[in-house]
């Protein structure tokens, strides 16, 4: 049985879903690459699609009813689509849709609007051209510039493996203080502008940070190749022989029997036949 059908079988007896931190390679993973994946998959989004309402309860203020007050998620699917752009948070909306009064529901999928544009990172120095949405537009906007968008912004809202990429080259490139090496007045004027975000980062989670489960295994079972020294068996059984013989060599002469005392006393020709 897979993860995702045991985590579906489980959703319905209202059981605790299983972690991939608490079984295999997930239970070696560093505490830097759980925090980021924590946040990134077992976080609950910003609502994008639906406005979330405070409270317990709430008044119907044509009818005077009281309700309880349910914000409940709306079920989102994210395609590989999704991942290599930046959708800001939206993502393929599945539901039913009634398209006239005396027939039954059909199953529908809503679909952000994307569109193709250029955006600039001021620390990378770089333009890139990648697939968005106007909501990301907008953010961008907000947030006075794409790499304080994406510093700003948690990954649990960012979600696409694309933007976490390009957040990470950010952080590297501030760490390391890299940018800009030709320009050393504006590498100091970009870097005195965005050191704020490295506060909230040690470097072994920016080391982790942005990488998706298979890469992060990857990673993992290179680390621990690296620490783990395999000498080749040649030397295993070369050491085994040497002993081996040191051990026949140290062992006592045993008196060998000349080979012709049996032969004389199957012959009878032979003296010491005779002498008896």
């Amino acid at each position: 049985m897979t993860t995702n059908k045991l985590a579906q079988g489980l959703r319905m007896y209202y059981l605790k879903q299983p972690n991939r931190f608490e079984f295999g390679i997930g239970t070696e993973m560093p505490a830097a690459y759980k925090k980021f994946y924590t946040e990134w998959k077992y976080t609950q989004p910003t609502p994008v699609h639906y406005i979330e309402k405070e409270g317990k309860y709430a008044r119907n203020e044509a009818t005077g009813e009281v309700y309880p007050v349910q914000n409940v998620p709306l079920p989102l699917k994210y395609p590989k689509e999704a991942h290599q752009g930046l959708w800001g948070g939206e993502s393929v909306i599945q539901g039913f849709q009634k398209r006239h009064r005396l027939k039954q529901k059909i199953p529908h999928f809503w679909v952000p609007t994307l569109k193709k544009s250029i955006v600039y990172s001021e620390v990378l120095d770089k333009y890139i051209r990648v697939t968005l949405t106007d909501r990301t537009l907008d953010l961008i906007h907000k947030n006075y510039g794409f790499d304080h968008y994406l510093l700003k912004t948690p990954a649990y809202d960012l979600k696409s493996e694309l933007a976490l990429k390009l957040k990470r080259k950010i952080l590297e490139t501030l760490a390391d203080k890299s940018l800009y090496p030709d320009n050393p007045a504006k590498k100091d004027e970009v870097y005195s502008k965005y050191q704020q975000y490295l506060s909230a980062y040690t470097k072994e989670e920016i080391e982790w940070y942005g990488l998706n489960w298979r890469e992060a295994c990857v990673k993992m079972f290179a680390i621990k190749a690296a620490q783990t020294v395999v000498a080749p068996l040649k030397h295993q059984y070369r050491a085994e022989l040497i002993v081996e013989l040191q051990n026949e060599s140290e062992m006592p002469a045993e008196p060998e029997e000349s080979s012709i005392s049996w032969l004389s006393r199957l012959n009878p020709l032979s003296k010491s036949t005779k002498t008896s």
